[in-house]
């Protein structure tokens, strides 16, 4: 079973238990250690998986890091784990303390749910303020797992980890910069696009009128690149559900693709349906299908199992609903988009049918 299935697997379980559990000491028990043993080490070995493993720091004695994993007799990750509650980020001052004194290059602070990932990149042997990976269970990301398996017991290769982790923490460095700018331009970004094409100077009261434009360009650029994307793959499903319906084995240019427009509404309603099914199942099984009628949200990408369908076009809006069976769908007008919250029961329902 490949390492994403695994950790897709490990979210339903967190998903489920969370609410009963109620301590650190349970949150290691329930989450953390499946974690670990999915990365393939011996959870039920002491030699390799040490728990409550001393970290003294100077005077102060008998501090103990939650977990210590050993190589070849050699210490190369430690773990320190918060109550799933917790906010990981408020806690790496003690990864900290104990990274120095632990001789492992890697530290993760965890919470059962998050886990980032430490080294020692700037200064050696002193853990880095932020971490250069970031395993989100809810959210898994390809990139991210392909660094995570250099940390599995049969992949561990110390140099990879450290030639990878120099590029990941200055690119995660500069997209946050990036965001910023989007959120709020700076007046550098804002003169050296202005610049090129604006041969006026910039006065105060211009300099916050482009900062206005500038927001507002590259957020209409982002999300038009986006909503172009996702586009194109809504067209391409649909042509192969015409294939598959009409059983033609040739690939047969839709002429009434252009007639597709999916909407912003259409969109925005995709993403909250997405957030209530992430309870269940994970993201990638939400897929996406634009059709003439109506847009639809299907499981696996998979026309016969449909999970609900967003009728837009009209004066009205509904929210049609297959919790009886994919030949029984229920339609509900909304009053607004929020409204699909309430039906939450039915999604969750027609899932569980599948």
């Amino acid at each position: 079973m490949d390492l994403k299935l695994k950790l897709e697997q490990l979210h339903q379980r967190v998903v489920g238990l969370k609410d009963q559990i109620n301590t650190e000491e349970a949150t290691k028990n329930a989450f953390v250690l499946p974690f670990i043993q999915i990365l393939g080490y011996d959870i039920f070995n002491p030699t390799e998986v040490i728990p409550e493993h001393i970290c003294d720091i100077g005077t102060k004695k008998g501090e103990k890091v939650d977990y210590v994993i050993r190589k070849n007799n050699e210490p190369i990750l430690i773990f320190e784990c918060k109550h799933w509650k917790e906010n990981v980020e408020a806690h790496n001052s003690q990864l900290h303390r104990y990274y120095h004194v632990s001789k492992a290059r890697f530290g993760v602070l965890t919470n059962g749910t998050i886990y980032n990932f430490y080294a020692d990149l700037e200064k050696p042997n002193i853990m880095d303020e932020k971490p250069f990976l970031t395993i989100n269970i809810e959210d898994l990301k390809d990139n991210a797992l392909k660094i995570l398996e250099s940390f599995t017991k049969n992949e561990y290769n110390l140099e990879t980890i450290l030639d990878s982790a120099e590029g990941l923490k200055y690119i995660k460095a500069i997209r946050k910069e990036f965001e910023k700018e989007i959120d709020h331009p700076s007046d550098e970004l804002v003169k050296l696009l202005v610049n090129r094409f604006f041969e006026k100077p910039l006065t105060a009261n211009r300099m916050i009128a482009f900062k206005e434009y500038a927001k507002k360009a590259l957020t209409l650029s982002i999300n038009e690149s986006i909503s172009d994307r996702l586009k194109s793959a809504l067209n391409i499903n649909e042509k192969i559900e015409k294939q598959e319906d009409n059983n033609v084995i040739p690939v047969i240019e839709n002429n009434d693709t252009s007639k597709i427009i999916t909407t912003e509404e259409e969109l925005d309603a995709f993403q909250i349906v997405k957030a209530i099914l992430r309870e269940k199942i994970a993201s990638g099984r939400i897929a996406p299908r634009d059709t003439q009628s109506y847009f639809g949200v299907l499981l696996d990408d998979n026309n016969r199992k449909p999970i609900c369908r967003f009728h837009f076009n009209t004066a009205n809006k509904y929210l049609e609903t297959f919790q009886n069976g994919k030949d029984a769908g229920e339609k509900k007008q909304l009053n607004s988009l929020d409204e699909i919250y309430d039906f939450r029961v039915q999604l969750h329902q027609t899932i569980d049918n599948y």
